[in-house]
């Protein structure tokens, strides 16, 4: 498989095949989100107005999710306490199509909660609620045999060690010597400067305070980076370091002394909570679909920075990386074509960021001066615009056979090179309502011909609050007259 972008793209497609074994500490991610207006009058500090509050999987429980999310099949296998977060993570697994959580409760046990308290968009402070002791040896047992049942079906593990007690005293041993007996290869994320863990691991993804602690030399440099995991590939046996070094992308290290270095692709940086997370995910969700490693990091380090341009414990979904890997190299304005699943995504954080969404569709089949007005009024009334799109089958359906005259990707790459539009997306039906329901935008926007007119979207958006906004049109501009005018024309 050679390393351009088509290769990248028959990769993506192929992580629907992966089976993968996820190991490891779960949390609660809660995520208070407030505003910081004065300062305490009891002590120096500031103090947070909560707004808002959310909660997700957090630790080997947000690796799973990225691995379902990229389109792989995941068994999750973890233990949590006898309380309200266990029982809170217990119903978010649940949710989830293509993961088989494993989730065994330990009444000894506290669940794992990291609080982070985000004023302006940014983390102001966290909180750790947590039992950090290894698990007992009846707990164990129940690990390994969730773990060793059925793991003939999977094709990769990954272990998720965030130094909670689920994987010490010798368990990820016991987990890579079943692994190497069946011959399925291993994936750690790995925790603290204890590599004897994990020793004869397929690959390890380090960052740069792991890899200093666990082999005492510096890592300031690709050079000083590339002797670290030398030194620890010789020492534990293992194949190969993936070093993730934030800004600096990552540097893929193979135990015969050759390396790659990967830039970061992220070009706006929100929240780095998770990355690793999705780093280790995406490399397993790859290995167990079979990818080669060289394009398996690749894949991963998109995705790396697809996660730290969203808010909170994000994912990286099949399409936000196909939208990625399709546009190395292109122009920005490509990436403006979303799914609604990365979409749905992206409202929520506009919305933490105080936006005012707007939304807009049409057919857009010859783009004209009408169009261009109604997208440019829309946009000077709200924050960020999203444009529907109808696409084929859907405008075939009301306009006849013979049209679109321009397919729904021409019609898209031409919405998205245009400043006023932030979002393109498209649909199937004859109007957006399904989309309109999921995305609930703040103000949806219609031309002023439909202003007497019964539009189906007016009493959804009206349900949940929004506003219908009519926008005046500019006269004697429509694509029906232009392809007429075009007819006239004779041919030579």
């Amino acid at each position: 498989m050679t390393n351009n972008s088509l290769s990248l793209k028959t990769a993506i497609d192929k992580l629907s095949s992966a089976k993968v074994i996820c190991v490891g500490d779960v949390m609660l991610d809660k995520f208070i989100y407030g505003e910081i207006e004065r300062i305490s009058p009891e002590a120096p500090i500031p103090v947070l107005r909560c707004i808002s509050e959310t909660s997700m999987l957090g630790g080997g429980g947000n690796v799973a999710r990225n691995i379902i999310g990229l389109g792989g099949y995941c068994k999750f296998v973890s233990v949590v306490g006898k309380d309200s977060a266990g029982k809170e993570l217990i119903s978010q697994v649940g949710k989830l199509k293509n993961l088989d959580a494993r989730l065994i409760t330990d009444p000894k046990r506290q669940t794992s909660i990291k609080t982070r308290f985000i004023a302006s968009n940014q983390q102001v402070m966290r909180a750790d609620t947590e039992t950090i002791e290894p698990i007992t040896s009846e707990t164990e047992k129940l690990v390994l045999d969730a773990i060793s049942r059925e793991a003939s079906d999977f094709s990769a593990i990954v272990l998720a060690d965030y130094g909670k007690g689920v994987l010490s005293d010798g368990l990820a041993q016991k987990i890579l010597s079943m692994a190497k007996t069946n011959k399925i290869p291993v994936v750690v994320d790995p925790q603290g400067s204890n590599y004897f863990e994990y020793d004869n691991a397929s690959i390890v993804t380090p960052n740069k305070k792991e890899l200093q602690e666990a082999t005492g030399l510096a890592v300031e440099t690709t050079e000083d980076i590339v002797a670290a995991a030398m030194k620890l590939m010789k020492a534990k046996n293992i194949k190969a370091v993936l070093a993730t070094r934030s800004a600096d992308g990552m540097t893929l290290v193979h135990s015969n002394g050759k390396y790659d270095h990967y830039p970061a692709q992220a070009r706006e940086v929100f929240d780095v909570s998770g990355a690793g997370d999705t780093v280790a995910a995406c490399l397993a969700t790859c290995i167990a679909a079979n990818i080669p490693i060289d394009v398996s990091v690749k894949l991963a380090n998109a995705a790396a920075g697809i996660v730290v341009a969203k808010m909170g414990t994000a994912v990286a979904y099949n399409d936000d990386l196909l939208g990625s890997i399709t546009d190395i190299g292109a122009e920005e304005n490509e990436k403006k074509v979303h799914s609604l699943q990365s979409l749905s995504k992206t409202i929520i954080e506009w919305k933490k960021m105080g936006y005012l969404v707007g939304f807009t569709n049409g057919c857009f089949d010859l783009i004209h001066p009408g169009h261009l007005s109604v997208i440019q009024k829309a946009k000077s009334l709200c924050d960020r615009l999203i444009v529907a799109v109808n696409s084929d089958v859907s405008i075939k359906a009301i306009k006849g056979e013979k049209r679109p005259i321009q397919n729904q990707n021409t019609r898209m790459a031409i919405l998205s090179a245009l400043s006023a539009v932030d979002v393109v997306i498209k649909f199937d039906s004859k109007t957006p309502t399904d989309l309109i329901k999921k995305l609930e935008p703040d103000k949806f926007f219609k031309g002023s011909d439909y202003i007497d007119a019964e539009i189906p979207e007016s009493k959804i958006v009206e349900s949940y609050g929004g506003e219908v906004v009519f926008v005046d049109l500019i006269e004697g501009h429509s694509t029906t007259s232009t392809i007429n005018q075009i007819k006239k024309i004779p041919s030579h």
